[in-house]
């Protein structure tokens, strides 16, 4: 006796389809094309794969019911073929596709899921529908707001597939609605190191979801790094206010970055007072650079920051103590690069060429300042960021910016580096 095989199969399996179609109304998602869904290779029957009997009689009246629109009817149907005692294998994985079709019609989410976890799982599943399958696992989960199942599958999808940028949105979303802060992040460093190798450019709500993940976490570095991108790529003035606010409440700066802060706050004319001023010019002092600390004073006296008011006496008392210490530190300058010279310590030769750049020896500091990098210096990162800035303060615009957008990496002293990259390129863009 030849035993019945399902007529149309490809009709309740496009059925099946239109079900996912209008529960996947998700912008995360591209549109599916139910002509390639299920049928293309995915479910190829081998020659020897018959179903038997009984299973085959039951999905046949399944099939009926499905195309009349008898969902419940098609279910029993499924659910008798289900009860036969003697099933193969081949009848299990057909009655998984049929009951995956009912149910996605239907909407009964939890029993599609289910059954698509069957399907995905088997072996005779070829890849590129497996790959489809994950597509509306994800999609019709999303919809139920079953986040948990939806991410599961969306990262089975770009385990299987590799990047894709709407399935990789739809993971973050996932993880944001749970507030699964850690998932997040984790998913999401590794979609931006996956741009990053590819030279993609990342989406900017990408960015922001991983900003909340690390403000919930109270990681204000990671928060800091994701508006350092945000600002990098999409230069809105929230961004700026943003990142620029939460680098002066960090508590973790070292007196170097915070420094390195004032002057970027100068710089875009968010630092202004004298109390600020004065503060960021004994900063310098007390970083061994006492005649950056005088530029500074001059350009905020230039700008009538300074030099008025009732404190205008005790502002040019201060102004004549830095003048003081300048001066010392010109006169001494040699001794200090012999020194740094002689030192196996970066710091040294990191501050005395520096020095040298400030008081117009700029050939001569840059290269000692390069032979105390050589030296390996205890935060490389900030060792570079103030080579950036020597090369600024000489004058060598494109190679500090060069440099900065190179530190890309993580950390407080590549953000600022990136920050200073983008002021001066803005800058040069301006004139």
């Amino acid at each position: 006796m030849t035993l019945p095989r399902l007529k149309h199969s490809r009709m309740w399996l496009f059925a099946g389809l239109v079900g996912i179609s209008n529960m996947a109304a998700t912008h995360f998602l591209p549109d599916y094309h139910a002509d390639r869904f299920f049928v293309a290779s995915a479910y190829a029957e081998e020659a020897e794969d018959t179903l038997s009997q009984d299973v085959g009689k039951s999905l046949q009246q399944a099939q009926t019911a499905l195309a009349a629109h008898q969902m419940a009817k098609a279910m029993s149907f499924v659910d008798a073929a289900n009860a036969v005692s003697t099933k193969s294998a081949y009848d299990t994985y057909v009655i998984a596709q049929m009951r995956a079709a009912v149910a996605s019609q239907m909407g009964n989410v939890p029993v599609a899921l289910k059954a698509y976890d069957m399907l995905i799982n088997n072996e005779r599943t070829q890849d590129d529908a497996r790959k489809q399958m994950l597509l509306a696992q994800a999609s019709m989960a999303y919809t139920a707001r079953n986040y948990a199942a939806s991410a599961q599958a969306a990262a089975h999808y770009l385990k299987l597939a590799g990047p894709d940028q709407k399935i990789q949105s739809l993971l973050l979303q996932d993880y944001y609605l749970q507030q699964d802060w850690k998932h997040l992040i984790s998913a999401g460093r590794e979609i931006l190191a996956e741009n990053h190798k590819t030279h993609q450019q990342p989406l900017e709500n990408h960015l922001q979801m991983l900003a909340t993940a690390h403000d919930k976490l109270h990681e204000m570095s990671g928060k800091a790094d994701m508006y350092v991108q945000l600002v990098k790529y999409y230069p809105r003035t929230q961004y700026w206010q943003l990142l620029i606010h939460d680098l002066t409440t960090d508590t973790s700066l070292t007196p170097r970055m915070v420094f390195n802060l004032q002057r970027l706050r100068f710089v875009t004319g968010l630092l202004n007072s004298p109390e600020e001023l004065q503060d960021m010019a004994e900063r310098a002092i007390q970083m061994g650079l006492p005649q950056l600390a005088l530029k500074l004073l001059d350009e905020g006296a230039h700008r009538h920051h300074l030099g008025s008011g009732t404190d205008a006496n005790a502002q040019a008392r201060f102004h004549t103590f830095v003048e003081e210490q300048a001066a010392q530190a010109r006169e001494g300058l040699a001794n200090s690069v012999a020194q740094a010279k002689a030192s196996p310590k970066a710091g040294p030769s990191l501050t005395a060429g520096y020095n040298l750049v400030l008081n117009g020896q700029v050939a001569q500091g840059l290269h000692l300042m390069q032979q105390g990098l050589a030296k390996k210096p205890e935060h490389p990162d900030m060792a570079r960021l103030n080579l950036g800035m020597a090369l600024m303060d000489a004058g060598h615009h494109a190679e500090a910016v060069r440099l900065f957008s190179r530190m890309d990496g993580s950390g407080t002293a590549n953000d600022l580096a990136q920050l200073w990259a983008l002021h001066l390129a803005s800058k040069a863009a301006a004139h």
